[in-house]
This record gives C-alpha cells, structure tokens and sequence, in this order.
C-alpha cells in the first residue's frame, strides 16, 4: 500500500480542513484505518494524491456491502490481480477498468 497520511495530513494536501476529509471517509471517497503509535485514522496515499480517486466510492461501498471491513477493503484493493492486470485501485485509476473492478467486488458477496 506504500505510504501513508493521517487525515490531517490527507486535509493539508487537499486544502481541506480534517472535518472535511472526515466527511471523504464517512462518504466512502476515501477509506482509512487506524493504524501508528499513537493510533490514528490513516488513509494510503495512492488513494488521495494528487487529489482523492473519484472512482473509489462505488467500489468501496460494493466492498462493505459485501461484509468487508475497511481493512479488509484495503487489502483487496491493493492486492494484485492477474486478470486486471495489476490492482483494483490500479485499474480504478485507468479510464475504462471501473466496471471490471466493480464486477469483481460486487461477486464478493456471493
């Protein structure tokens, strides 16, 4: 998942205040963890630089739909899978992949 940025830190990159990026988190524009000493909610980088990952918020509600944690929802994304190529959050970044991902997370809950 490479590096990782508190919510504070998501807001300074952003230009937003922490309230606001706790509203990305809430809406599934974003999905953090706590994770560090001390604890904090964290959110990868991959998923808000250089601006959050438009096409994340579908994904991520087809994946607690399917009873994933956000953790849990991570970890999927940033698992590699051979027949995207590369990873969900990969893919989502490319312009035509959103509905593969999709396809994929909503077949979890099955």
């Amino acid at each position: 998942m490479g590096e990782w940025w508190t919510l504070a830190e998501v807001a300074e990159h952003l230009d937003l205040s922490v309230s606001q990026v706790r509203r990305l988190v809430a809406d599934r524009d974003l999905v953090a963890v706590r994770r560090g000493k001390p604890r904090a909610d964290c959110v990868p980088r991959a998923l808000a630089d250089p601006e959050p990952l438009r096409r994340l918020r579908g994904t991520a509600v087809l994946l607690a739909d399917a009873g994933y944690s956000d953790a849990e929802a991570l970890r999927w994304l940033f698992t590699p899978d051979p027949s995207l190529p590369g990873t969900p959050v990969e893919a989502l970044r490319a312009e035509h992949r959103t509905t593969e991902v999709r396809r994929r997370a909503q077949a979890l809950a099955f």
